[in-house]
C-alpha cells in the first residue's frame, strides 16, 4: 500500500456532525480531492462550496475514493453505513482503506476488518479523543487497530486530525483503547461535578477554586475545559450525552465479557441516567452532569 497523499488519493467522508465537520474541513485543507454524504445534505453544503463533491449513499463514496472515513453515532449505523445494503463495502475496490473514526463495538471492528480483507482491503477502527475543541484545532488523539501496512498508508490522513496518533494492535485494539479512556473519563467527570459542588456548598468562589487546582495533582483535561462550561452553564455539546451513554453501555459490556467488575464505571453511567431522566436533554454536553449537584 502507498502512502496517501493529496496529489494521488482520493477521500471519501461520511458524517458531518460537530466532529465530523471539522475532520473534513482539515482534509479539505490539506489539499485533498474529498467526496462526502451525509443523512442530511444541508451539513454539506459548505464543504461543496469549498470543493467538495457530494453523492448520495456510502456505497457512492466508495466507488469514488481510495480511503473512506466515517464518523456518525452509534453502532448500528456504522454496521449500516459499512455493511448495509448500499454501504462502504457493496461497492469497496481492491487496495481501498476504510477509517471507522466513530466509538463502536471491539467485536463490530473485528467483524469489518475480516469482510475487508475478503475483498483485499483493509479497516482501520480509528476512534478519536479530545471532544469539539481537539477536532477543531485538529489535536485529537487518535487510537487505531488494524493492520500495520494500513496503518502507515493512511497516516498522512490522520496526521491532518490529529497530534497523538498510536496503533494499538490489530482489529478492535483502537476500539478497546478508546473504551478505556471512555473509562476514566467517566470517573473524571464524577470527579469534576462533585469538587465544584462541594467548592461551591463551602462557599468558596469555584473559579478561584479553579486557578489553584487545575495546575496540580487534580489537573486534566475535563477540569480545564468543561469545569468553566459548568460554571458558566454552557452545557452546548462538544461531546453529547447520548454518546457517551452509548459509550459507557459499549464499556460495561466488554467489562462483563471480560469478567471484570468496573464499580466506578456503573456508578457515571447511573448518574448520567439519572440526569436524564430529571429532564436534562440527552443532546447536552456531558458537562452537564455539574446540574446533578445542584
Amino acid at each position: 500500500m502507498h502512502n496517501v497523499q493529496p496529489s494521488t488519493h482520493r477521500i471519501g467522508f461520511i458524517g458531518l456532525g460537530v466532529m465530523g465537520a471539522a475532520m473534513a474541513g482539515h482534509l479539505l485543507k490539506a489539499g485533498y480531492r474529498v467526496t462526502v454524504s451525509n443523512r442530511s445534505r444541508s451539513k454539506a453544503d459548505s464543504f461543496i462550496a469549498r470543493g467538495a463533491e457530494w453523492v448520495n449513499t456510502p456505497a457512492d463514496v466508495a466507488a469514488v475514493s481510495d480511503v473512506v472515513c466515517t464518523v456518525v453515532g452509534y453502532p448500528t449505523d456504522v454496521e449500516e453505513v459499512w455493511l448495509g445494503g448500499e454501504g462502504i463495502l457493496s461497492a469497496a475496490r481492491p487496495g481501498m482503506i476504510g477509517i471507522d473514526l466513530t466509538t463502536s463495538s471491539p467485536s463490530l471492528a473485528v467483524h469489518m476488518a475480516a469482510e475487508a480483507a475478503e475483498r483485499k482491503m483493509a479497516i482501520l477502527d480509528a476512534p478519536v479523543s479530545g471532544g469539539d475543541i481537539g477536532a477543531r484545532e485538529a489535536r485529537l488523539s487518535i487510537m487505531v487497530g488494524g493492520e500495520e501496512k494500513a496503518f502507515a498508508a493512511a497516516l498522512p490522513v490522520l496526521q491532518c486530525l490529529g497530534t497523538n496518533i498510536v496503533r494499538q494492535g490489530g482489529p478492535g485494539a483502537g476500539q478497546h483503547c478508546k473504551l478505556a479512556n471512555q473509562i476514566a473519563v467517566a470517573a473524571t467527570m464524577v470527579g469534576v461535578s462533585e469538587s465544584l459542588a462541594y467548592a461551591r456548598a463551602a462557599g468558596l468562589n469555584p473559579h478561584t477554586v479553579l486557578s489553584s487546582i487545575a495546575g496540580g495533582a487534580a489537573g486534566s483535561w475535563a477540569l480545564t475545559h468543561l469545569a468553566p462550561r459548568m460554571l458558566a452553564g454552557d452545557f452546548a455539546p462538544g461531546f453529547a450525552i447520548k454518546h457517551f451513554l452509548k459509550d459507557l453501555a459499549i464499556a460495561l459490556g466488554e467489562a462483563k465479557r471480560l469478567d471484570l467488575e468496573l464499580p466506578g464505571l456503573a456508578l457515571a453511567q447511573g448518574l448520567y441516567r439519572a440526569l436524564t431522566s430529571t429532564g436534562t436533554s440527552v443532546d447536552a454536553g456531558t458537562q452537564a452532569l455539574i446540574s446533578f449537584y445542584s
